[in-house]
């Protein structure tokens, strides 16, 4: 028997627009009804009309993000109950952790609203008090760029922060830790090292302010054991204890992202479906390069309610 498993992406994903065509579904519109309620201001009206520079702010991203993700499993649920009948994992890619948490039931989604508003929050703040910036590097295996991190930290901080697949790793740290590290690589022949367009250094220790704080919150939220067996971000193991769980969440900020490791264990557990709920395709496109012989549904549109 095939087993499924669900993944939900995180910031980056966004774009204007997202979540529109599932507005018709009541389903979907008390999602966002009920994030305007828990937040205090339109959620949708921004994901669906923008503008992109308010969008990506991360303390407007990322509850948006969210929103937008469980607006479209909750209509997937109602239109077509079958297809997660199998669902027995969940994972998400950083933010995308809380759409997974929520879908687990470890989480109810205005207490993951008001968390994830926290979050980028306190992410922003962080970023402002310590400056820095990401790049992707393609084409060099992991431990190659966590040698080159290493290397470049002998002058400046930066780290691995992203295994996205094989083959694309997002480093993170100061501008001039970044711009040491992204020279190395391009000397150890890296196919192309490309800055991305983010506030910050995310998943790195310039975050730890953000992490400290965000540990604070953690300790007051609501959580219980999640139903579905979650895979955690820092550890690409399952996490199931609710202190486990706020531990885990409280390092992901800070920490590296080990998606690719994640989606291997998921793998190497039997799952052989999957099925990527939330705007975009980023995570369809990873699983191409993670388990190419995965069957993958991505449900970014409406579409996908009537195949």
């Amino acid at each position: 028997m095939s087993k499924t498993a669900l993944l939900f992406p995180g910031q980056g994903a966004q774009a204007v627009g997202m979540g529109k065509d599932f507005a018709a579904h009541p389903a979907a519109a008390r999602v966002f009804d009920q994030a305007a309620k828990t937040l205090g201001w339109d959620v949708a009206a921004l994901c669906f009309n923008g503008p992109q520079a308010e969008l990506d702010r991360t303390a407007r991203c990322q509850p948006a993000i969210l929103t937008t993700s469980v607006a479209i499993l909750e209509a997937l649920k109602a239109a077509k109950p079958e297809s997660l009948s199998a669902v027995t994992s969940v994972a998400g890619l950083s933010l995308g952790e809380y759409s997974a948490l929520v879908m687990s039931g470890a989480m109810g989604f205005e207490d993951a609203l008001r968390l994830v508003q926290k979050r980028g929050e306190f992410m922003d703040a962080a970023c402002a008090q310590n400056p820095g910036t990401m790049m992707s590097i393609l084409g060099l295996e992991d431990g190659i760029v966590e040698a080159i991190c290493a290397q470049a930290r002998e002058t400046a901080m930066v780290v691995a922060a992203n295994f996205n697949c094989p083959g694309q790793v997002v480093i993170s740290g100061t501008r001039e830790g970044v711009e040491r590290a992204a020279a190395l690589a391009r000397e150890r022949g890296a196919k192309r090292v490309l800055p991305l367009a983010v506030s910050g250094a995310f998943h790195s220790p310039l975050m730890a302010p953000a992490a400290e704080r965000l540990e604070a919150e953690l300790a007051a939220a609501a959580l219980r054991a999640p139903t579905l067996t979650l895979i955690a971000n820092v550890s690409a193991e399952p996490v199931s204890d609710p202190d486990d769980i706020r531990r885990a969440l409280a390092r992901q900020v800070k920490s590296p992202v080990l998606w690719s490791q994640s989606v291997q264990r998921l793998v190497r557990d039997g799952y052989t479906s999957f099925i990527e709920i939330g705007p975009g395709k980023v995570l369809s496109g990873l699983m191409k390069r993670v388990a190419p012989d995965a069957a993958v549904l991505n449900v970014s549109s409406s579409d996908a309610l009537t195949r």
